[in-house]
């Protein structure tokens, strides 16, 4: 049976070289490409596709994890396979709860990114062992892991976004924001905002 993908960037370099690699293998199809993530919540609603290789960054428009939540929201819609340059804690966590079959990094070997494709193509779970480790790690010591929320306020601290700013993109109170952040000093073992960013930086749970 033929796996037929849906190539999500806004890179024509990166569409150029994925189709190269994937084209080789004989049981792969690719039937269309997305420079936004709206075009792929678009292409993957249209139907045709069976997996959708996601990009996570697409400049000023929607996010990757908001389209795949978006495309996997629909009955009988296609799988997604987030593949991205990025690791770190809030961005993996995003993709994972919005629905994602699969996270990959874009330094993957052909042979690794093929597999991934099968399997999520499959219904299963591609993790690639570094994020995989990630996960597991978040496991065994939940009362130090940031959560999701967590994360996502620091990421805007990260930002330069002030208490009031982040408020109003999260849609929470101040007091909210402040306590997420009292939560999140204590588990970093720090003071400060800059200190915070520095160490979740350091630790690849949010990327500036």
């Amino acid at each position: 049976m033929t796996i037929r993908l849906l190539l999500a960037d806004d890179h024509p370099v990166v569409r150029a070289g994925l189709r190269a690699v994937l084209d080789t293998e004989p049981d792969f199809a690719v039937v269309a490409e997305a420079a936004t993530a709206e075009r792929a919540v678009q292409l993957a609603a249209a139907g045709g596709v069976d997996v959708v290789l996601m990009d996570l960054q697409f400049g000023s428009g929607m996010h990757g994890s908001e389209a795949t939540a978006a495309i996997t929201a629909a009955s009988g819609g296609p799988k997604v396979l987030v593949l991205t340059t990025y690791d770190t804690d809030a961005d993996i966590l995003a993709a994972v709860e919005a629905g994602a079959s699969g996270y990959l990094l874009k330094d993957a070997p052909p042979e690794e990114l093929a597999a991934a494709v099968r399997t999520a193509a499959a219904g299963q779970s591609a993790l690639a062992p570094a994020v995989a480790h990630r996960l597991m790690d978040r496991m065994r010591t939940p009362a130090e892991a940031l959560t999701k929320r967590e994360l996502e306020v620091l990421q805007l601290v990260g930002e330069g976004l002030s208490n009031q700013q982040i408020s109003k993109v999260l849609f929470l109170s101040q007091a909210t924001v402040k306590s997420h952040l009292v939560h999140v000093f204590a588990k970093l073992g720090v003071d400060s905002r800059t200190a915070a960013v520095a160490t979740a930086t350091a630790r690849r749970l949010i990327r500036r």
